[in-house]
């Protein structure tokens, strides 16, 4: 199989570095994307600014190989998604030319003559990848090796608090009454003087806050209502000033601050059952029949999860809480993650029963949050190695991740204050600790960049 290409799935931040580091190595990569270009997901928040800093966007490899070409880094400052994709993403994806094949739509992996039950002969098998291609034939391309950097951006967690579309929500979003993306700065300032409910406690969300809050400071009769499902705790708007990345800690700062201020009425304890749309109007019950005043619009910004349906012939073992490789789980789960950062990973803890089949990037986080692009340059780097044979290179950490600032970010579940919550060592600073109004930033579940 050693003619064999190793097949990427997803030309997003992930998979184009990881095309880098395997030509590096020698090996020759085809990344496949069902978007209609490069980095087709970063371009559906391309006006928000990243909040990590330039350096910590680009992959090294994907530097050397732009590098000839007379390409320059960025040097400093916090990317918008377009930037990031104009700077480098798309010349990154230009550079490695037809290995990149767009409009191509992977719809399952599986291994040559082989279900998920046989095992005889089952690692000297090829995998084979399953495509429809742009014109919409089904196509089966061979490789010796597949790496999933999917992401998790086309899979967003709904607003039911049991992990399920709310009662009614599906039809809601149908009607464009619920929407699961944070607004444009357009989308945003089309909502004055209308009711707006933001559920969601994550980085995203605090996005939306924050834009929704100009919006109500530019003309007070905006109401925004925004939704937790968990009560206030020392941790609930981040790791303010603790937060080794300024921009991120600045997001629960100024959304606290938005709150404070009364731009922003905030709701907690409140898990949603169901969505109703009266009139035009969605109104939002939670389990213990708390209803919400009717709102012109739903913005759930929950998080995100993998789509493993592709996967389905393919040995993967996940952990059974977060989806997540269980060599890497435990390090990552927001129910027992503690001070301090995840540990870089690479090919050991990403690997799965399936040989050379890896789940990069936001996917291979599974449901957890907090999920940085420069691990995932990592996750990549440590692959190419493993499939080139330099095992070495492959176990060896080349990198230092940033701390959150954040300790026990669960909490007790059901904990109405400060007072009785988990967590608390690395709260997020007063509002008086803040520095001058900070950019919009998003949690790159999309990348985390």
């Amino acid at each position: 199989m050693s003619e064999l290409p190793v097949v990427v799935i997803g030309a997003g931040p992930l998979g184009l570095a990881a095309a880098a580091h395997l030509l590096e190595r020698g090996l020759e990569p085809v990344v496949l994307e069902a978007g209609h270009s490069a980095a087709s997901a970063v371009e559906q928040w391309a006006h928000v600014r990243t909040f990590s800093p330039w350096p910590e966007l680009i992959d090294p490899a994907a530097a050397r190989l732009l590098g000839p070409a007379g390409w320059t880094a960025p040097e400093s400052g916090f990317p918008t998604g377009r930037q990031w994709i104009d700077a480098y993403l798309a010349p990154l994806a230009q550079a490695l030319g037809d290995r990149v094949r767009y409009d191509t739509r992977v719809w399952a992996v599986t291994r040559r003559g082989r279900d998920r039950l046989v095992s005889p002969g089952r690692a000297e098998q090829p995998l084979v990848v399953n495509v429809t291609d742009p014109d919409g034939i089904h196509r089966r391309l061979q490789a010796r090796a597949v790496i999933d950097a999917s992401g998790t951006w086309g899979q967003p967690n709904p607003a039911g608090a049991e992990g399920i579309p709310a009662i009614g929500e599906e039809l809601a979003a149908t009607s464009g009454a619920v929407s699961y993306l944070p607004p444009t700065p357009g989308q945003a300032s089309a909502l004055a003087g209308k009711h707006v409910v933001v559920i969601g406690s994550g980085h995203s969300a605090m996005t939306a806050v924050i834009q929704l809050a100009e919006v109500t400071r530019r003309d007070p009769s905006t109401t925004v209502t925004w939704a937790l499902r968990r009560g206030v705790a020392e941790d609930t708007f981040g790791g303010g000033s603790a937060d080794e990345l300024p921009e991120r800690g600045a997001l629960g700062v100024r959304s606290k601050e938005a709150v404070d201020a009364g731009l922003i009425n905030l709701v907690t304890g409140f898990r949603t059952e169901r969505i109703d749309v009266i009139d035009g109007h969605a109104v939002v019950t939670a389990e213990d029949g708390r209803a919400l005043p009717p709102a012109d619009q739903v913005v759930v910004l929950t998080g995100f999860r993998p789509d493993l349906s592709f996967l389905s012939e393919m040995r993967i073992a996940l952990d059974p809480i977060l989806q997540a490789p269980i060599k890497l789980a435990p390090s990552i789960d927001p129910n027992m993650h503690s001070c301090g950062s995840v540990s870089p990973h690479g090919a050991a803890e990403l690997a799965h029963p399936e040989p050379d089949l890896y789940i990069v990037g936001m996917k291979s986080y599974g449901r957890a949050p907090t999920f940085l692009a420069m691990t995932g340059y990592e996750q990549v780097r440590s692959i190419a190695a493993e499939l080139a044979g330099d095992h070495e290179a492959a176990q060896r950490v080349e990198l230092t991740l940033p701390d959150t600032g954040v300790c026990n970010g669960a909490g007790l579940f059901d904990s109405p204050d400060t007072e009785n919550a988990g967590g608390g060592c690395c709260g997020p600073a007063p509002a008086s600790e803040a520095s001058s109004p900070q950019p919009l930033s998003l949690s790159l579940h999309p990348l985390g960049g």
